[in-house]
Order: structure tokens, then sequence, then C-alpha cells
């Protein structure tokens, strides 16, 4: 038989008609399912803009509305390919527009008296202020512009605490003006300086830039600083640079010597899991070895030890505010539009990972033995994120106009939270009290 007649039966073999039809389907089928998904995806931050944002009801009832007709139109008119593309993008630029509402009506809510009108005279205000070339978030909130000015040191570094001191601290707007500030890479400053320029000396400057702002625009000699955690050290920082400025320094989870602190923490760690049989978790540990920890890896061995004793703190501080939650408390403040709270998230990461390496050569007892600003500090009986003993020690050969330490017996690293009326109360009664006779300018 020739190769012809061998070829002549295959080339003559029909091709199946429906192989082309069957691959339209599927494309087709593959389509439809990824166009659903993107309209299921993109309809979320229009219903997130009813629960956890500022914007209003209405104009978030619209989008949702103008979702609802692109998903009717788009089951009932797309019937090609192009017309399914066209509803998934129409669909996206709904999201988007949700995001850029989201962050344009992010506001502090009114201080309102108890029958939920607005106090005349009082300040409730989101806005951003330029520290050091950079554009920077803060709120200012306080019943009158008479009050004198308290400035709040989030900790950190990465963390923003917009929410924390309006839920919890509210009572201190009848006595202050709270002034709470979105650090660059944290929050809504998270973009606010390239990551590369963030250093502890340029947190001491904006923070001293802030002061001179808030100075300023309340008329003001001298002002209040509240540091909490790594605020504490920004804060010592501060004031000892600019004591003129500030009529005393308040802190919570007064931080020392990190590295010191940090092995101790996780010696104690060790220990409260070894107590608890988990020798696994134990050995983990022991494997990671005992800090300090470079920035590639500070993340995941960090937090084998805080997770611990965060546990630790969680079952012994019971104070009146424990139910506070910082992550859920903030993601759904209105303070923060859609795109802040991603960016809460991520500075918490990226901004810890940068900045907490550079305070490894930190030592209060050496840097700061003198502060020419009198001192309270407020320590919770249950802390061991910042050490007790070890801030007792600093504490003792502090030498400041006036100092007092606190304890707060049912609170742990944050008393301000764990215990907000016992910390008003402390704020108002002897801070403020004890200020004003020392300061009577």
């Amino acid at each position: 038989m020739s190769a012809t007649m061998l070829l002549k039966p295959l080339a003559a073999t029909p091709r199946n008609p429906g192989q082309p039809r069957l691959f339209r389907r599927a494309g087709m089928a593959l389509l439809i399912l990824l166009t659903g998904t993107v309209m299921l995806l993109s309809a979320l931050p229009v219903i997130l803009l009813f629960f956890i944002t500022a914007v209003p009801v209405w104009i978030a009832g619209l989008l949702l509305l103008l979702d609802i007709g692109l998903a009717v139109a788009g089951l009932r008119l797309a019937r090609t390919p192009l017309k399914w593309v066209g509803t998934a993008l129409a669909f996206l630029l709904v999201a988007l527009l949700a995001v850029v509402l989201s962050q344009r009506f992010a506001a502090t809510p009114a201080i309102t008296d108890t029958n939920g009108q607005v106090i005349p005279g009082s300040i409730a205000s989101l806005e951003t202020v330029e520290l050091n070339g950079s554009t920077q978030w803060i709120t200012i909130r306080g019943e009158s512009p008479e009050l004198p000015v308290l400035l709040f040191l989030a900790g950190g570094p990465g963390g923003s605490e917009l929410v924390m001191t309006r839920r919890y601290l509210g009572a201190l707007e009848h006595h202050f003006i709270v002034v709470n500030w979105d650090q660059a890479g944290t929050g809504k400053s998270y973009r606010a300086v390239d990551f590369e320029a963030l250093t502890v000396e340029r947190y001491v400057a904006d923070a001293y830039a802030l002061t001179q702002y808030l100075r300023e625009r309340f008329d003001e000699e001298k002002i209040y600083v509240f540091g909490e955690s790594w605020g504490s050290i920004l804060g010592v920082m501060l004031v000892q640079q600019h004591p003129e400025q500030f009529h005393a320094l308040i802190t919570t989870g007064q931080m020392v010597d990190p590295v010191e602190n940090d092995v101790r923490g996780y010696k104690l760690a060790l220990t409260l899991l070894t107590e608890q049989g988990r020798l696994a978790e134990a050995g983990h540990l022991l494997s990671n070895d005992k800090p300090p920890y470079p920035s590639e890896v500070l993340i995941g061995k960090f937090g084998a030890i805080n997770d611990v004793l965060n546990d630790y703190m969680a079952a012994h501080a019971h104070g009146e505010g424990t139910g506070h939650n910082l992550l859920l408390d903030s993601l759904v403040a209105p303070e923060y539009g859609l795109l802040d709270k991603v960016n809460w998230l991520l500075g918490l990461a990226q901004t810890f990972t940068t900045v907490y390496p550079q305070l490894y050569d930190v030592d209060f007892r050496q840097d700061a033995s003198e502060l020419d600003v009198p001192v309270y500090f407020i320590k919770g009986r249950w802390d061991v994120n910042a050490d007790n003993a070890l801030a007792e020690e600093y504490f003792a050969l502090l030498q400041a106009p006036h100092k007092e330490w606190i304890w707060f017996e049912d609170s742990a690293h944050t008393p301000s939270w764990d215990e907000p009326d016992h910390f008003v109360e402390v704020m108002v009664n002897m801070v403020l009290a004890q200020t004003t006779r020392l300061s009577p300018e």
C-alpha cells in the first residue's frame, strides 16, 4: 500500500464541528464566573460604607442602588464578552468611587451633651497639618478652645490610635483639648514620608513641629504631652530636648531600654510556656534565640514572644475598659476611610520593622536621667510588655522638678484603655491640679 493511499483516508477525516463551540462556551462560562466574582468583591466597599465609614447613608444607598441596577442590566443585557467585561468595569468604578467617598467624608464625631446636642464652642476636627514638609493627620477635640492642650503620642512604632482617646477618654475633653496625631507611616499618615526617611530623630522633630503649631494656634505657652509605650520613648526625647514647651510629661507603658526589656519579656515567655506545659512553643522560642532581632525576622520572632505576654496580661488585667480592642475599634472608626483602614494594617508591620531596630541603643538610665519637666509614670500592675522593674529602676534615678509613680492595679500595658475612668481622674485631680500650682501661668 502506498503512502498516498494511507494519507488519503486521514485527509478525508471530517473535523468535529462541536469542538470550537465547546471552547467558546467554556470561555464564556469562565468570563461570567470572573465577572460575577468581580461584582461581588466590588460590592463589598459599597456595603461597608453603611457600617464603618462616615459617608452619609443616602449616598451609600445611591451607590448600592447603582450596583443593583448594574447587576440587573448585566444579567439581562450582557450576552457578549464585551458586555460582560463592561459590567465588571462598571462595578469596579463604583467600588473606586466608594473608596474615594469614604476618604472624603472621614470625620471625627461632634462633641455633644447628654441630650445629643452639639456643645456650643466645642472643637471636633479631623484635619491635616504640615510638619517639616510633610502632610500628616490629627484630630482635635475639646469642649472649649480655652482649655489646656494635651498631645497624645500613640504606641508603635507604626501604631495609629485616632479613635482610642475619643472612645475611651472622652471625659478628658471636658478638661483638655485632646490632640491625637497619626505619626508618619501610620494610619492616615501612612504615606506622609518615604519609609527610608523614617527615623527616631524625624519623629521627635515632627512632634516638636506639632507642638509649636498647637502652642501658636491655641495661644498657649506650654502644652501637656501624654505618651504610650513607643510614645513614651518619643515623649521622653521630646521633653528632654524642649522642656520649656511643656507643662508635664505623662506616660503609660513606659519604655526604658528596649533590648533589655525584650530580653526580660523573652525569658518570662519561656517561663510561662514551660509552666503551662506548652513545651513545643517553648522549644520554638528557644530556637529563635533571645532578642534583639533584625528587621527581616522581627515580626515573626517578636510576635511569638508578645503572643504569650499578651495572653498573660489579658488573663490578669480586669479594668473597666478590658473590652477594648485596638484593631476592631480602629477598623470601624469613622475617622478612617476604607483606604486608611488598609494602611492602618500596613503601617503596623512596615513602620515597626523600619523604626524599632533604631531603638536598640536606647537606654534612658544613661541617656535621660534628668528631665526638666514634671513627670507622671502611670503603670499597669500586670504590664509585662514594658517591664515594670525596669521602669521602676529608671524612675528611682530620674531627676525631675516633680515626679509621680501611679500604679493601676487592674491594668496591664495600656492603663488609659484598661481603666479609662481612673486615668481621667488621675489626669484631672492629680496632673492638672498639681501642674497648675507648679506653673501658675
